[in-house]
């Protein structure tokens, strides 16, 4: 296997069959929906087969469920984010935002990647599955709504 992608600043690096990894050179800031601090690390690993028992973070459950889930994509909103002037615009804080019984909101510029590195885009905000039955992994489509997520 070849080695995994990085890239500085903000980073969520998708995981085939398994969590979202999120990374910041700052820290990663995951917060409820009223903007209260949940946990604040560098290096993250979220849910996004929506089995966890530590919701909204990875505990391993996607391997005992065999949850399937490619960490390829496409992004038809992707962005391109301005240079500024010595440092990267991904740099700052990745916040985001666990929404209840639904998906996780990004509001920070960073770069959604596969482990492969097929799949790269650069964004400011999105929504990302966390319930495992979205038809366009690793975004939301809404799917949490049908089959009854909670979380």
């Amino acid at each position: 296997m070849s080695e995994k992608p990085s890239y500085p600043g903000n980073s969520i690096m998708v995981r085939p069959n398994g969590p979202l990894i999120c990374s910041s050179d700052i820290n990663v800031t995951i917060q409820d929906a009223d903007g209260h601090l949940i946990k604040q690390e560098k290096e993250l690993a979220l849910c996004r087969c929506g089995q966890s028992q530590n919701k909204p973070f990875c505990d391993g459950s996607h391997k005992k469920t065999e949850f399937a889930a490619g960490q390829e994509f496409t992004d038809e909103r992707s962005e391109d984010l301005p240079e500024q002037s010595s440092q990267s615009s991904q740099h700052g804080e990745l916040i985001i935002t666990v929404k209840p019984d639904a998906m996780l909101l990004i509001k920070s510029p960073l770069t959604l990647f596969s482990r492969d590195g097929k799949s790269v885009t650069t964004r400011t905000k999105g929504a990302l599955c966390r319930c495992g039955a979205s038809e366009n992994k690793p975004f939301c489509d809404r799917q949490h709504k049908q089959c009854g997520f909670k979380g």
